[in-house]
C-alpha cells in the first residue's frame, strides 16, 4: 500500500475546508455522492488480502476535499479507527510538514522550499524558525519574506506611478548599480501583488537593456539565483511554473513521486485545468499521456483519474 500511502497523505479528510473549489480544478464534487457507501466499500477494500488498492485510490481521488472528510468521518464512526492516522493534515498543513521535511538531513531541498513557498505564502513563526536554522544568508531572507505572506492582494486600481517606481527600483539596485542591492529586491519582490508585478516586470525592460530573468542571471548566483528565477517565472504565469515543474519530476533522472503527488494534489482542485493546458502548449503532449508513459499502479491511476 506505499503508493496508496504516500497519495493519501497529501488528501486532507478533516472538517477544515482549506482549499475552496475553483472553476480551473480538475477534481469536482463527486455528483452521485453516497458518503455511507463510499466508507463501507473503503472499510471492505482496507481489509482485503494485501488491500484493494484500486478501490481505495478511485473513491477518495474522484471526490472533492469536503466529500473526502465525510467519508472519513463516517469511516471512523464505523469502525472506531481513523482512516490513516497520516491523512489528519489538511492542504495547508500538509504543505508545511513538507516544507519541514526539505529541511531535515543533510543539506536543504531548496527546489521543494521555493516551490512550496512560493504556492502558499501563509506560514506562520514555527516555520520562519525552521527556515532561519537550516538556510542562511540572502536565500534565507527571501524565502522568510515569502514565508510571512505579506504579498498584497490583486486589485482592481491599476498604480502606474508604483509600477514606474517598482520598475526603476529593481533596476537601480541591480544592473545601475556595481553589487546588488539584494534587500530592496527582496523587499519590492515579496509586497506586490502578482498582477502588479506582472506590469513591473514590462515597465522594468524601458529601464534595463535586458529583461528581469537575464538581470538576475548577471546579478547573483547559487540559490539566491535560483530562487528569484523561480519567482519571477512564477509570477509571470504561475500554471506554467507548475507546469514545468511536473515536466522535470517525470522526465528527470527517475521519476520524483513526491513532487509529482505534491503538485497534483495541491492544484487539483484550483487550477489543474490551466496547468493541463500550459504542459499540452509547452511539450505537445498532455501531460496524462507522460504519466502514463513513466508511472504504474496505484500513482498512475490517481495522476490521470
Amino acid at each position: 500500500i506505499s503508493a496508496v500511502h504516500e497519495i493519501l497523505c497529501k488528501l486532507s479528510l478533516e472538517g477544515e475546508h482549506s482549499t475552496l473549489p475553483s472553476a480551473f480544478g480538475s477534481v469536482k464534487a463527486y455528483t452521485k455522492f453516497d458518503a455511507e457507501q463510499d466508507a463501507l466499500n473503503i472499510e471492505m477494500a482496507i481489509k482485503t488480502k494485501g488491500v484493494d488498492e484500486i478501490t481505495t485510490v478511485n473513491i477518495l481521488t474522484n471526490h472533492s476535499n469536503a466529500q473526502r472528510q465525510d467519508i472519513a468521518f463516517i469511516y471512523q464512526r464505523r469502525t472506531k479507527k481513523e482512516l490513516v492516522s497520516a491523512l489528519k493534515s489538511t492542504p495547508a498543513q500538509y504543505d508545511a510538514s513538507e516544507l519541514k521535511s526539505s529541511m531535515k538531513g543533510l543539506g536543504t531541498n531548496k527546489d521543494s522550499l521555493i516551490e512550496i513557498i512560493f504556492y502558499k505564502e501563509m506560514y506562520k513563526t514555527d516555520l520562519e524558525k525552521d527556515i532561519i536554522s537550516d538556510t542562511s544568508g540572502d536565500f534565507c531572507k527571501l524565502m522568510v519574506a515569502l514565508a510571512k505572506g505579506r504579498r498584497a492582494e490583486d486589485g482592481s486600481v491599476i498604480d502606474y506611478e508604483l509600477i514606474d517606481q517598482d520598475a526603476r527600483d529593481l533596476y537601480d539596485a541591480g544592473v545601475k548599480r556595481k553589487g546588488t542591492e539584494v534587500p530592496k529586491w527582496i523587499s519590492v519582490m515579496t509586497e506586490r501583488s502578482m498582477s502588479h508585478f506582472q506590469k513591473v516586470f514590462d515597465r522594468y525592460k524601458s529601464y534595463s537593456p535586458y529583461d528581469m530573468l537575464e538581470s538576475i542571471k548577471k546579478e547573483v548566483k547559487g540559490d539566491l539565483e535560483n530562487a528569484f528565477l523561480n519567482l519571477v517565472q512564477c509570477i509571470q504565469n504561475k500554471p506554467l511554473y507548475f507546469a514545468d515543474r511536473l515536466y522535470d519530476s517525470i522526465t528527470g533522472k527517475g521519476t520524483q513521486d513526491k513532487v509529482l503527488i505534491r503538485i497534483m494534489v495541491s492544484h487539483n482542485e484550483v487550477d489543474m485545468l490551466k496547468i493541463r493546458s500550459e504542459f499540452k502548449r509547452k511539450y505537445s503532449k498532455s501531460l496524462y499521456y507522460y504519466i502514463q508513459q513513466d508511472t504504474k499502479g496505484a500513482l498512475s491511476m490517481y495522476v490521470t483519474g
